[in-house]
């Protein structure tokens, strides 16, 4: 049985009085989340306050990026050993934005995916389609392109421990929200994809949706088959809505 997993991409946003309320509102909720497995990714430079505020709340802290350099001159980049050292179990693969902003393409990605295995954080991977794609049903392709780039580079039995979000690029922050049905058919797809190289894994593996989950479609999404938790943007921000979509997983 796959345990849900929720995680908060808080992208660029929060000062520190602002992180500081929505942490312990999100700590003093954490009784009433049972069954899954949370996680905060907040800015790399509020990942210390996070720790400290989110301290006994089982809440675990997950980077957003990371360069795949251990050290060395690579100004404003953040590596797999900073972020373990901060207290991260987590990082944020190949998301959208930064496929999209910064050039990042599938064989960097894969490094990125290499390095956070090195350095024992668990991968999020990130894929999905734009919209452009999915209206000439290039979704399958598109997402089997980016998971193959980063099968090449590893062993599939590390997938047992990684995950994988599924973000349709036209439903991140516009609102807009696959249908569960549509969700549920690409997550089928990404977990098909998995068992043709390892059946075992393929059950393992959980695969998050991250286009637009909010409290109002959690519980909806959730109850697909292939759909484990998910991967949240703007709704991370808001406490009591984060929390909601952790009760719904």
């Amino acid at each position: 049985m796959r345990q849900p997993l929720v995680a908060g991409n808080w992208k660029m946003n929060g000062t520190r009085d602002e992180s500081v309320a929505l942490l312990k509102g999100i700590a003093a909720g954490m009784g009433d989340v049972l069954k899954a497995e949370v996680v905060v990714c907040p800015p790399a430079i509020l990942i210390s306050l996070a720790k400290e505020n989110l301290s006994g709340s089982g809440v675990k802290l997950g980077g957003q990026n990371l360069d795949y350099h251990a050290a060395g001159a690579y100004t404003g980049e953040v590596s797999g050993p900073m972020l373990k050292d901060a207290g991260c179990a987590y990082v944020i693969i190949g998301h959208s934005e930064r496929r999209s902003y910064y050039g990042e393409d599938d064989d960097l990605v894969a490094r990125k995916f290499v390095a956070a295995q090195e350095y024992n954080l668990i991968p999020i991977l990130c894929v999905g389609e734009t919209l452009e794609e999915r209206e000439a049903d290039q979704t399958e392709e598109v997402v089997a392109r980016q998971l193959d780039t980063v099968l090449e580079a590893v062993d599939i039995k590390v997938f047992a421990e990684a995950v994988i979000a599924y973000e349709p690029i036209w439903a991140i922050g516009t609102g807009v929200t696959a249908t569960p049905e549509q969700a549920q058919e690409t997550h089928a797809q990404i977990r098909k994809m998995i068992a043709e190289k390892d059946a075992s894994v393929a059950e393992q593996v959980r695969i998050q949706y991250g286009g637009s989950m909010n409290p109002g479609n959690a519980e909806e999404l959730r109850s697909q088959p292939d759909i484990d938790g998910g991967l949240i943007g703007g709704a991370s921000l808001d406490a009591e809505d984060f929390l909601n979509i952790c009760r719904a997983a």
